[in-house]
């Protein structure tokens, strides 16, 4: 069944399908160039059933399908491996087996849903790929690693230098955020949306307001489109150029290093103009804005933006500029668009390979313009390319925010939501952050409150791309490779 992203169904609107014409539509959906943005599973009275959303990228169409309760079906994986992830959460989630999966194993280290009081597996504990051969060996990194990071497991098989497959085994920082959301919306719910991924908290929380928004069938305030607008597109300047200062480092660049550093806490600081803090917290609400930006902070953020302009543009001209730099970037971690596009990739790793992938002019919030911002594309597929789209994304941010203080909108920040949701009805939202596509999608009960919530964090899509990315590689190449996805744990480990 297709739809549009701005659209809530009726679940009755949504046929049953049998496993069979389940798995086939989805597979011929993906030949026909779609991909599968969720795979999940809803409850229901009499089980678990499966529900696959599939969207195409050219015109911003969207497609749900669905079966009644199962326990095991034939795995999509073997036939499509954008699908292999979803398919082991939906294993450790509801224990739905997908018979013949390639590498069934937890994603999370989590009791099932039905047994929540079962034991826990202990996050890493699992089996690991293992490769065999003279010369060949292994070598494991984290999940405590050096500096400020968060926990992840890394494994790699290794002949010398080179690397013939990495592992990445996550899990450490699950926190059950999807299944505190179930039951909602409410006032703790703006909370838990902010804390999905720190990094995200704009992003995230415009997905949730678009999913209410959605669901309830009344559109943002103008000028509350107008702020969160403007607070995505700088938490994706402070984002990118952190980014662009983290691969300068790990080359030993140190002046475009240091001076992005100080630029990304300038970006932050601009956040902090809207809400007082630099997560953009509080901003984001459904219906437009909690926060407003008086006149006085517009003329401010408009001179700190000439000058953060006039910075970050330096700081990325010695870097690309620098034939040193150039040498360790292009060709490193390569990505074709064909593998890609098997994997389901999105956001920068995906438009670096050629891809156009953007959700700001495929799947454009209500009042937002698929113009507003040009799509930022190169076909490399490695470092350099990965670190060039971020560049170009920094300038058309910053163009975007200078026409959008230009004209603000008048009127309220915020339209007041109905109390309660419609009973029985599916939605998403799909706003693109700094990393990629955030996907949400929420489901309601007969009570109208969520019986599910499902939260795709672009880096759920792009773990495994970082792991291919690495084959072939030398296994001093993986830190440089890592900077340029730069993927959230947290935000995978719902």
């Amino acid at each position: 069944m297709e739809f549009s992203h701005t659209q809530s169904l009726p679940l009755a609107d949504i046929p049953l399908l049998s496993l069979d014409d389940f798995r086939q539509r989805v597979l011929d959906r993906v030949a026909d160039g779609w991909r599968v943005t969720a795979l999940f599973g809803l409850p229901g009275k009499d089980g678990v059933g499966l529900v696959a959303l599939t969207g195409r990228d050219h015109d911003g169409k969207l497609a749900v399908f669905r079966t009644g309760p199962v326990t095991a079906y034939p795995s999509l994986t073997p036939e499509c491996p954008q699908c292999h992830l979803f398919e082991r959460e939906l294993f450790e989630q509801w224990e739905i087996r997908p018979e013949g999966h390639p590498w069934l194993k937890p994603v999370r280290f989590a009791p099932s849903f039905p047994h929540p009081e079962g034991p826990r597996p202990r996050p890493g504990i699992t089996d690991f790929f293992k490769v065999q051969g003279e010369e060949v060996h292994e070598v494991a990194v984290g999940p405590v690693h050096a500096g400020i990071i968060e926990p992840g497991h890394f494994r790699f098989q290794c002949a010398g230098e080179n690397v013939l497959h990495l592992e990445i085994s996550l899990g450490y920082q699950h926190r059950g955020v999807e299944r505190l959301l179930v039951g909602g919306p409410d006032i703790r719910t703006p909370h838990l949306v902010e804390t999905v991924a720190g990094d995200t908290t704009i992003g995230h929380s415009l997905a949730h307001a678009a999913v209410v928004e959605s669901l309830t069938g009344r559109d943002a305030a103008p000028r509350g489109r107008w702020i969160a607008r403007m607070a995505l597109e700088l938490e994706r300047l402070a984002n990118h150029t952190g980014d662009l200062g983290a691969l300068s480092g790990d080359v030993g660049f140190l002046p475009t290093m240091s001076y992005c550093g100080r630029i990304r806490g300038d970006f932050l600081n601009m956040t902090a103009l809207f809400c007082g803090n630099r997560f953009g917290r509080g901003i984001v609400r459904p219906g437009g804005a909690a926060v407003d930006l008086d006149e006085e902070a517009r003329v401010e953020l408009a001179k700190r933006l000439e000058a953060g302009r006039r910075a970050a543009f330096g700081a990325c001209e010695l870097l690309f500029a620098s034939s040193t730099v150039l040498a360790r970037f292009e060709g490193t971690g390569r990505l074709t668009a064909t593998t890609a596009q098997e994997l389901g990739l999105v956001g920068p790793p995906a438009r670096a390979c050629g891809l156009s992938r953007d959700a700001r002019r495929t799947f454009p919030l209500p009042g937002t313009d698929p113009k507003d911002i040009p799509l930022s594309l190169h076909d490399f597929g490695d470092v350099y390319a990965r670190a060039l789209v971020r560049r170009l994304e920094l300038e058309t941010s910053l163009d975007f925010l200078d026409k959008a203080l230009a004209d603000p909108p008048t009127g309220p920040i915020g339209r007041p939501m109905p109390d309660g949701l419609p009973p029985d009805r599916l939605a998403v939202g799909i706003v693109e952050g700094w990393r990629g596509e955030v996907h949400h999608v929420a489901v309601t009960g007969p009570d109208g409150r969520f019986a599910a919530y499902k939260i795709i964090d672009p880096s759920f899509h792009n773990w495994f791309g970082l792991a291919v990315a690495l084959r072939g590689q030398q296994i001093s190449d993986f830190p440089l490779c890592n900077k340029s996805f730069n993927l959230s744990y947290c935000g995978h480990d719902l």
